[in-house]
């Protein structure tokens, strides 16, 4: 019988993925079913994660003068592969993350959804043009790619969320580089190799060191937040994570996007269909797990309805 491991091991080649970047290393990565160690990854230096983003912002210096619609067309691919390998990647989720198949797929169906909202926007980066007070000018608005940006992902939404940052950003001529949690890192190898794919039908040559990952736990996550190149730090976690980034990316005039933990409520009304708020509260507690920011923590009920909706 096919346990958990042969099975990822099997979807990590599948996806192109070499052995070697998933065992003998150690940072383990461990089912959320049983415990048992499905990889071993090799954690990156922070002399490695200098140099990575070293070579992130020397990319960036080229991929910034790609038009934007042709940086479009390596997200279109992207997408493409995204489609192509779904079931490999959403199977991966559910296994090295802990979600239902559904919900890895699902997962993966927005990473293709970004893509093509990403395609299209690299057609739209409009800037104004704006009326002048001397006579025969005009003012044109342009709008400039930012340069790396760094990327730090949670383990509930393991594949999804670098792909709502790096598909923007690789269209604004930005490039990337992914601390993953170290909780999900199998997912982020897995990712990785199908954007190497893409980057392989676009050019290799002119997609070096686009998005790149480095693997650790906080110390690892930290360097990035450090680093005078990274333009952008774009981080997912707890409460407490941002509260440590925020102010350690602002003390060098960097910028920060935080999406951290919720706090969020269901109100229920006299009129409200309880039947369907039943099903709503379920959902909202229970799926993921409950593992998400919009996960429902509390619920505000009228005295009126309240004896039945408990019921």
């Amino acid at each position: 019988m096919s346990t958990p491991t042969n099975t990822i091991q099997t979807l990590l080649t599948g996806l192109g993925v070499p052995a070697g970047a998933y065992t003998g290393g150690a940072l383990p990565s461990r089912s959320p079913i049983d415990g048992a160690s499905l990889g071993q990854v090799h954690e990156t230096s922070l002399t490695e994660v200098a140099a990575t983003i070293a070579r992130a912002h020397a990319a960036h210096q080229s991929w910034r003068t790609v038009p934007a619609p042709q940086r479009g067309e390596l997200v279109r691919l992207l997408g493409e592969e995204l489609r192509e390998h779904k079931q490999a990647l959403g199977t991966l989720v559910s296994l090295e993350a802990g979600k239902v198949l559904s919900e890895g797929l699902g997962e993966v169906q927005e990473m293709i959804d970004i893509c093509d909202f990403a395609v299209g926007l690299s057609r739209q980066l409009y800037g104004l043009t704006i009326a002048s007070e001397r006579p025969g000018h005009r003012m044109m608005e342009t709008w400039h790619p930012l340069g790396v940006v760094g990327v730090i992902t949670a383990f509930n939404f393991p594949v999804a969320v670098w792909a709502w940052n790096a598909a923007l950003a690789l269209v604004c001529g930005d490039t990337v580089v992914w601390k993953p949690s170290e909780k999900t890192p199998l997912c982020a190898l897995g990712v990785q190799a199908v954007f190497d794919r893409a980057c392989k039908r676009f050019g290799a040559e002119r997609t070096a060191d686009l998005s790149q990952l480095v693997m650790g736990k906080a110390e690892v996550g930290q360097a990035l937040v450090d680093d005078p190149k990274v333009s952008l730090v774009s981080a997912t976690g707890s409460t407490r994570m941002g509260q440590a980034v925020g102010p350690r990316v602002a003390a060098r005039f960097g910028r920060s996007l935080l999406e951290l933990g919720g706090n969020n409520a269901i109100i229920v009304a006299p009129s409200a269909d309880l039947d369907m708020a039943v099903r709503a509260v379920a959902f909202a507690a229970a799926g993921t797990a409950g593992q998400r920011c919009t996960t429902a923590r509390r619920l505000i009920v009228h005295t009126s309805v309240h004896a039945d909706l408990v019921a």
